[in-house]
């Protein structure tokens, strides 16, 4: 018979085997908290070919204004093969980009295939065209007025500008961006005010863009400070990539600025571990330290994150900065990202292998988003698997299927009489 120890023993064991194989892949994951001498290093070889200093990297004004967006540009940082720099000209026709500085720093130029550089330099994939939409969540049929998205009773968003600090290559608005940076018209963000103002059921709204964080404090404080003031707004949320692709913009400032207006969430949208470094980690604490309660969703991308134990270590680095991860979104369907799709197996096969795997705090929620604004929608692995008149039956995180008994619910007055 053994003891209580010995089978406590026994079973440390087995868990212990369960992460094994995590733990020997985790080695081989770019990881931006252990790159911080590469980062350095390369970030000194563009302020001396941009012939600026420390203080400028520092900048998020300067960031912006020296953001990387032809091949020309590109050619300066990067040994491009005559082939490469025809195929960013091509696509460049059809769909714009820019990288800021700091987020060109963290591309390993060796590899064709490093996350940083799929997400941020343009490639002939681009250009496949498999008859998909610009707009597959139909945006533009749930606009009531000004520059507002609604799809759910209670909340709604205001797109306050089409410009970021960086153009992702998979963006699902790139139909917004066109070819200059623009902040929403004045009287547009008045209309989206007042009709949220005259519509009381609308307590939660999200400012997004483009990226919001590229407004200055003024004009930002500005639309918070208007939506404050309408009394049935109970939180505001800010979309913002910048704590990613620009974390200079997080100044001391702007910290101060958004902790006026609390509850103040923000969203950010890390994809890979590359991207959590030492700079991203700054920001994203002076964010908490004021209060501001910071979540991740981030997108299920081909090449990128599609992996088990990539989106494990990206969502247990996103704790270390105090970010809870809070999506993982299925990629839509968007016309120019066709490369970047996976199927919802590998989605699945994510969320099986973070349940029980990992901590609570480190399990978003898996979302795909129903085509044409129909809304978002969880997936989730199969954990029910039947039930009976008494009992359902589950399977675990281990896999084991069980028979767990399954009562009616009681009256708790009833309950209490028969005592």
């Amino acid at each position: 018979m053994k003891t209580k120890r010995q089978v406590s023993l026994a079973r440390s064991k087995e868990l212990k085997s369960r992460i094994a194989d995590y733990l020997e892949a985790k080695k081989s994951i770019s990881k931006g908290l252990e790159m911080e001498p590469i980062f350095i290093k390369r970030k000194k070889e563009i302020l001396k070919i941009l012939e600026a200093k420390e203080e400028n990297w520092n900048d998020w004004h300067w960031q912006l204004r020296n953001r990387i967006k032809d091949v020309e540009t590109l050619s300066r940082f990067f040994d491009l093969s005559a082939e490469e720099i025809e195929e960013i000209q091509v696509v460049s026709k059809v769909y714009r980009w820019a990288i800021s500085p700091y987020y060109l720093s963290m591309i390993d130029q060796s590899d064709l295939f490093d996350p940083i550089r799929l997400l941020a330099i343009p490639c002939k994939l681009e250009l496949l065209d498999f008859h998909e939409s610009l707009d597959p969540m139909a945006e533009e049929y749930t606009n009531p007025s000004g520059a507002i998205t609604r799809r759910y009773p209670d909340r709604l968003i205001i797109n306050v500008t089409n410009e970021c600090a960086m153009y992702c290559r998979h963006c699902q608005r790139r139909r917004n961006i066109g070819s200059k940076d623009r902040a929403t018209n004045k009287t547009k963000i008045i209309d989206s005010i007042e009709y949220i103002r005259q519509n009381e059921e609308i307590r939660d709204v999200l400012i997004t863009g483009g990226d919001p964080l590229t407004l200055t404090n003024q004009n930002l404080e500005w639309i918070l400070k208007e939506l404050k003031n309408i009394p049935h707004v109970e939180i505001i949320r800010i979309g913002s990539r910048t704590p990613v692709t620009m974390p200079q913009r997080i100044t001391d400032k702007l910290v101060k600025m958004l902790s006026k207006y609390h509850p103040i969430y923000l969203n950010t949208h890390f994809n890979h571990p590359k991207e959590i470094t030492k700079a991203s980690k700054i920001a994203c604490e002076k964010l908490s330290n004021a209060g501001i309660t910071l979540g991740n969703q981030a997108v299920l991308l081909n090449g990128i994150n599609n992996d088990k134990f990539i989106m494990r270590c990206l969502n247990q680095e996103l704790l270390k900065i105090r970010v809870r991860p809070y999506y993982i979104f299925h990629a839509k369907k968007v016309k120019g990202t066709h490369h970047f799709q996976t199927s919802i197996d590998d989605g699945l096969e994510i969320m099986e292998h973070l349940r029980g795997f990992t901590s609570g705090l480190a399990i978003p929620t898996y979302i795909v988003n129903a085509p044409n604004g129909l809304g978002k929608t969880p997936i989730l692995p199969q954990y029910l698997i039947s039930r009976g008149k008494d009992y359902v039956t589950i399977k675990t995180w281990e896999g084991n299927v069980i028979k767990y008994i399954n009562h009616p619910t009681e009256d708790i007055k009833s309950l209490k009489k028969q005592v």
